[in-house]
């Protein structure tokens, strides 16, 4: 059976219109090409549509099926083109976040929260995972954008992975210390005079952020010593408040008003605590774009070369 969209929409003309003139004039053609498709539709169906006399034009009854079924085809293509085009716009679908644990105290809220407002259709989802476990997240579509600290991934770990990383948000590192501590009182820490404090880190074995620290201090010249590691930026603020040593955080940590801690900028060349976003780069995925349109709209972006 040949019955294509465009006949049900000629059907429908002239059943509403009670009349192949106004039917045409409505559908902006002639009425011979116009009466032609009525009679085709007729031929493929075996049904006759309609019933002529020389004072009625009236709808048969299988005309009248026809036009209900006809009106409720064509809202559901209409709906279903929208829809599609929808999804193509990246109005609608779903994207999943991966994000490390400190970045959530980062504009990131914002711009979940800008998305959201201007894609409400759009549902998403966060998964609080470290860098690794995103890129292979990442690899494996489990997420569809993920954002983590310095350091970057290298471009040939990137290209293999067929991802884009791009600075998101940039941010150094300062230091945590006790209210109470001599280092409280001062406008900026050299890194090196850390070299004798215990030290407070987030789990070495499995934060890359973490490591990355340990390898600035090293490169400052001096080793720290590690007293306690936690896996959460907010127990290693307990313990500084407790006065069980120092920690090295990104600066918007500093938005936690926690009792007897306070931050302190790093002197000179402060390590970094830049934020970075990675998604696939070639994959068609229109709620990345969407994401990608929103974040670029509020001036977050800057491209790692």
């Amino acid at each position: 059976m040949a019955i294509d969209l465009k006949q049900l929409r000629y059907f429908l003309a002239v059943a509403e219109e009670k009349s192949f003139s106004r039917a045409a004039e409505r559908l902006h053609i002639s009425q011979p090409p116009l009466s032609q498709q009525i009679m085709k539709l007729e031929a493929e169906l075996q049904v006759k549509l309609f019933a002529r006399t020389t004072r009625n034009f009236e709808l048969t009854v299988g005309g009248k099926a026809l036009m209900k079924e006809a009106a409720a085809i064509l809202a559901q293509m209409e709906l279903a083109v929208e829809t599609v085009r929808q999804i193509d716009r990246g109005e609608m679908g779903r994207l999943r976040v991966g994000v490390v644990s400190t970045a959530m105290w980062s504009p990131i809220p914002a711009l979940l929260d800008k998305f959201h407002k201007s894609f409400p259709r759009v549902s998403w989802t966060l998964h609080e995972i470290g860098p690794s476990a995103q890129y292979e997240a990442l690899l494996a579509r489990q997420i569809d954008v993920g954002f983590w600290r310095a350091p970057p991934l290298p471009p040939a770990t990137l290209a293999k992975g067929g991802l884009r990383q791009d600075l998101y948000f940039h941010e150094n590192v300062c230091v945590a210390v006790h209210a109470g501590h001599a280092l409280a009182r001062r406008a900026q820490i050299d890194l090196p005079e850390l070299a004798e404090q215990p030290m407070l880190s987030l789990v070495l074995e499995k934060s890359d952020f973490a490591r990355y620290l340990l390898q600035c201090c090293v490169e400052a010249g001096f080793t720290p010593k590690v007293a306690q590691e936690a896996a959460e930026p907010q127990t290693l603020l307990a313990m500084v408040g407790a006065g069980l040593g120092v920690a090295l955080l990104p600066e918007t940590i500093a938005r936690i008003a926690w009792p007897g801690v306070v931050f302190v900028p790093i002197a000179g060349k402060a390590p970094s605590a830049d934020l970075y976003i990675a998604y696939a780069e070639q994959e068609d995925a229109p709620v990345v774009r969407a994401f990608i349109h929103v974040l670029e709209a509020m001036g977050a972006v800057v491209a790692w070369k």
